[in-house]
């Protein structure tokens, strides 16, 4: 009996976690379709928890990572879990009243991990899957994100550069909706199911599942719920400093930041590595800006720092680039970084030739040019259908097993 209001103590901990996790993370989906006015707040906030709720429903490889691969469920009690629990909720309302974008997962997995080798020592972490699932990923996303980012508004510039910016704004408004949405579906697959991991490890070291268990349905209808409950709440403070504090954007960056962070999420939690969701939309705003005028990204510290050696070319003076090039999974990392240029890219390269088949079409039309209006409506409705099947492309990837 004392056991299971344990439980039932840590699953509610849990869940109101993933409630601070929603409005924490709000910003992550929905700053950049307001900071652009692509949406209304409360629109973009409703649209974003709706798709936070499904997206939660896309996989599962993200829980079984957090469950059962972090620490040893054998060593672990729901005391500990609870411990950790509170650490993370504690660091997710400092951050959220300070308007700082951190992560809420990385809170999560280390407030766990902390609290397990308090309790239990050494022998209850597997610092391995910490280095390879975890570490590397956390550094290596954001960086894609920026770099897919840069790359696909450049490619968004050079195709649109004719087009007058009228067209070019309401094209990449309503774009950015589709953007958003694709974002805050990758969001709630990536985030909510690291409350499921942490809900089905409880239930693990209470011994009420085996170790070999799948996530139960209830326990994913709870997390899915208390996500988007919690992005439905805004976290406002945050969604300024990523839409406004960061850098100023146009519309195309905002779709171009947003594609790139859906497809790296996306990417990733097709393979089970649980992201910062807010570091990899913050480097694709980043990305965005910085591909347009390097400038742009706001710096407020002091005089700049003196050039410091790369990180690699360090690990290489110290011999470990052979050992950290052993730890990454090379295969894993090539397709996801192939699948976010296609995705992203590709889309937004796609994108911008339907706004200029559209924008031509208008043009022609007024000017009594029926027969080239034609041809741009069909480029137009090609590109619709390709973008359309990037979409489901990216649905199908995360269902498959």
């Amino acid at each position: 009996m004392h056991n299971d209001l344990i439980l039932v103590i840590v699953v509610a901990t849990a869940l109101v976690f993933d409630y601070t996790n929603g409005f924490h993370d709000t910003a992550n989906a929905v700053a950049t379709m307001v900071s652009t006015r692509a949406m209304a707040p409360k629109v973009a906030v409703t649209y974003a928890a709706i798709l936070n709720f499904a997206g939660a429903f896309i996989s599962l490889k993200v829980a079984a990572t957090v469950a059962k691969d972090f620490v040893d469920p054998a060593l672990v009690t729901p005391e500990i879990i609870f411990g950790g629990l509170i650490g993370a909720i504690a660091w997710n309302l400092a951050t959220w009243y300070f308007g700082l974008p951190s992560s809420s997962s990385h809170a999560l997995i280390g407030g766990v991990v902390g609290a397990a080798f308090a309790a239990a020592g050494s022998g209850a972490i597997n610092g391995e899957n910490l280095v390879t699932k975890l570490l590397i990923p956390a550094l290596i996303a954001p960086v894609l994100a920026f770099g897919v980012a840069a790359l696909a508004i450049t490619v968004a510039y050079r195709i649109i550069g004719s087009i007058s910016p009228g067209p070019v704004t309401r094209g990449f408004r309503l774009g950015q909706v589709l953007s958003g949405g694709l974002l805050s579906l990758a969001h709630g697959t990536n985030d909510a199911q690291k409350t499921m991991g942490i809900i089905t490890l409880a239930l693990i070291a209470n011994g009420n599942l085996g170790s070999d268990a799948s996530t139960p349905t209830w326990v994913v209808v709870s997390a899915a719920t208390a996500i988007a409950l919690g992005t439905y709440s805004g976290g406002w403070r945050i969604i300024k400093t990523v839409g406004t504090r960061i850098i100023k954007m146009d519309s195309a960056q905002g779709f171009s930041s947003q594609s790139s962070g859906a497809a790296v999420i996306l990417a990733a939690s097709h393979f089970g590595y649980p992201l910062s969701t807010t570091h990899v939309i913050s480097g694709g705003v980043m990305g965005a800006g910085a591909a347009k005028r390097l400038s742009a990204v706001a710096d407020h510290g002091p005089a700049p720092a003196r050039a410091q050696p790369a990180p690699g070319a360090l690990l290489r003076r110290k011999g470990g680039g052979v050992m950290l090039a052993a730890l990454i999974d090379t295969e894993a990392l090539g397709k996801v970084i192939l699948f976010s240029l296609v995705t992203s890219v590709g889309g937004t390269a796609v994108f911008s030739f339907a706004i200029v088949g559209l924008a031509r079409y208008d043009e022609a039309r007024h000017g009594d040019r029926r027969g080239s209006g034609a041809l741009y409506l069909i480029l137009t409705l090609v590109c619709a259908l390709i973008i359309a099947a990037v979409v489901v492309e990216a649905i199908v990837v995360m269902t498959k097993k």
